[in-house]
């Protein structure tokens, strides 16, 4: 899966650290401390360390971010980004056409986004960390928290929210089953996930055995959302 970081062309590793362009010292630590999480998770996103990466004083590091939080909540808006870009590439990938092409969509959007678990656990970790976001959150008619509009990182529950619709809009699920919906569908998709990635219990299954368990979990939350 390529970088789909903002300013992924404009940086290069140098031994280790990574280097920047004049005047984007803000991206470079933050392309730092994204990488600080995919090795170590949250807990090792620390500004300093950032900063040694990127080949700065702490002091310089300070002028751009208060602290540690401040960071952390880059790279996890930077997480989601990259959830959302892999959940949008696997729906893009699916059946784009046929009576039950949303369907196909929305299991590969989830295959996604459990693939991104897997294969990047320290940032799908730093996505999820809890740390106050600036962004404002509503609430909708159905009591389902949305985010604010224009607010950053909330890309792959706006992807989920237009594949609901979707489904609606092409008469595969009852209106009235979708109040509420996205909660029921993020709930199941991260919570096996997360089980993948941390339950002892799930640590010997196969790649087969675990692939058969996410295709049957999908098409279940699906068949349940589009059933007469």
């Amino acid at each position: 899966m390529e970088d789909s970081s903002p300013n992924a062309g404009t940086r290069q590793s140098l031994g280790g650290k990574t280097a920047y362009h004049h005047g984007d010292l803000r991206n470079a630590l933050i392309d730092a401390a994204t990488g600080l999480a995919r090795s170590g998770g949250p807990d090792a996103v620390v500004l300093r360390a950032a900063a040694r990466r990127v080949g700065v004083s702490p002091t310089a590091a300070y002028r751009h971010f208060a602290g540690q939080s401040d960071l952390l909540g880059a790279v996890k808006v930077r997480g989601q980004q990259t959830l959302a870009t892999w959940m949008a590439d696997a729906a893009a990938s699916a059946a784009p056409e046929g009576e039950d092409a949303v369907e196909q969509r929305m299991i590969a959007m989830g295959r996604g986004y459990i693939a991104f678990a897997l294969e990047e656990p320290g940032l799908f970790r730093s996505a999820f960390c809890d740390h106050l976001s600036e962004a404002a959150v509503d609430v909708n008619e159905a009591g389902v928290p949305m985010p604010e509009a224009g607010a950053p990182g909330f890309g792959s529950f706006q992807l989920l929210i237009d594949i609901l619709d979707g489904l609606v809009a092409v008469g595969r699920m009852p209106p009235e089953r979708r109040p509420g919906a996205e909660i029921t569908a993020w709930s199941m998709v991260h919570g096996l996930a997360t089980l993948l990635l941390d339950d002892a219990a799930l640590e010997g299954i196969t790649a087969e055995q675990r692939d058969a368990a996410v295709d049957r979990a999908l098409h279940t939350l699906v068949a349940g959302f589009t059933a007469p």
